[in-house]
């Protein structure tokens, strides 16, 4: 049996929602359709909307279906830029998902960290009228590191510039609420809460005009187009729900497992990257006179699931951008590992890491 510490990759399914998506997958209809059976999965739809907004503290108008995090990133961004194009710039911390790093071939410019990931205060000065848009990712996923987003979005406001967080790491690990944390925009995904692959949101606050990157009927706030995933949203919904319903709880029992975690590296000589207030989900550490490629082949070579960096980024054999940004060198920024926990994580992952990470360590050291 192994043991998975990758749930900032992909949640496993939690079973009762599996039976959810089971059952909608069953009932059919094309929400757009004028018949019955369409009408059906159109109530369908929009009780699921109904319930993530209630989840998440948005109103069912807000909530735009995408296909994950990436697109509701990619809509967010582009979107805003195309929408604003008497506001030319883009500002986006220095650790954002690809989804918005790569905004950079756009033109957006980067907002400093400090070295524990947090964006630096004296950015603001970077915002003037001509900023369409700011981003900064409210759990950054490869550190767990927190941002002040109330306070990044009151900045962007006084110069009339939209906001938008990345809250993809943090639904379901910490409080989301939509309307109190003041962004215009916030990207959530299902599969990294026990929810299927396939479906995410993007909440659009009202009166913030995004424009839509594609062709077609624009079933989706006229943003977004295609038929829209009925069993999916429902699953989503289902999940959120699940998720978030005793977050005070699991975020006190994943804080437990995760301080284990935590323990456990620096005993063994590691190193901890990102806020010793992180979200209580995501341990990153860099194990100084390794490479994590090695220690990924080792430990699932153990039967532990883990990562280093984005899953996004997986194949490519390269210093994390983020701990980069964090002002961590190549070889530490090489070297670095991922554990992240979950709905299903319990006191034996940790135990079992700790049975097999000192001989892993010992034989990655010697690796040619």
């Amino acid at each position: 049996m192994r043991t998975y510490l990758d749930h900032a990759a992909t949640s496993p399914l939690r079973p009762a929602v599996g039976e959810v998506l089971a059952e909608a997958l069953l009932a059919g209809g094309n929400p757009s359709s004028l018949h019955r059976t369409g009408q059906r999965a159109r109530r369908r739809l929009e009780e699921a909307r109904e319930e993530l907004a209630a989840a998440v503290g948005a109103e069912p108008s807000e909530v735009v279906f995408t296909s994950g995090g990436s697109e509701a990133d990619t809509l967010a961004v582009l979107g805003s830029r195309w929408a604003r194009p008497e506001r030319p710039r883009l500002l986006i911390s220095a650790v954002e998902h690809p989804a918005v790093a790569e905004a950079r071939a756009h033109g957006a410019e980067l907002l400093g960290v400090d070295d524990e990931g947090r964006v630096l205060a004296e950015e603001v000065e970077m915002l003037d009228p001509l900023v369409a848009l700011v981003s900064v990712m409210h759990v950054n996923n490869e550190t767990g590191t927190r941002q002040p987003i109330r306070e990044w979005a009151e900045h962007a406001h006084r110069v009339g510039a939209w906001f938008h967080t990345d809250a993809v790491q943090a639904l379901g690990h910490v409080l989301v609420d939509f309307h109190d944390s003041g962004a215009d925009l916030m990207s959530l995904s299902a599969h990294k809460i026990g929810g299927p692959v396939g479906i995410g949101a993007l909440l659009v606050r009202r009166g913030t005009a995004v424009a839509p990157l594609g062709l077609g009927g624009r079933q989706e706030g006229r943003l977004r187009s295609g038929t829209q995933p009925v069993a999916l949203a429902q699953a989503f919904a289902a999940a959120t729900t699940m998720a978030t319903a005793g977050l005070e709880q699991e975020a006190a029992r994943l804080t437990g497992l995760r301080d284990r975690l935590r323990g456990l590296c620096l005993a063994l000589g590691g190193q901890l990257n990102g806020a010793q207030d992180a979200a209580p989900h995501i341990v990153n550490v860099t194990f100084p006179g390794t490479r994590a490629e090695d220690l990924l082949f080792l430990l699932d070579e153990a039967g532990i699931d883990a990562a280093a960096g984005a899953a996004c980024r997986a194949g490519v054999q390269a210093p994390s951008e983020v701990l980069l940004a964090m002002g961590r060198d190549e070889a530490a920024a090489a070297a670095a590992l991922r554990f992240s926990l979950g709905h299903d994580s319990t006191g034996a992952d940790i135990t079992r890491l700790g049975e097999v990470l000192p001989g892993i360590l010992g034989r990655a050291r010697t690796a040619k």
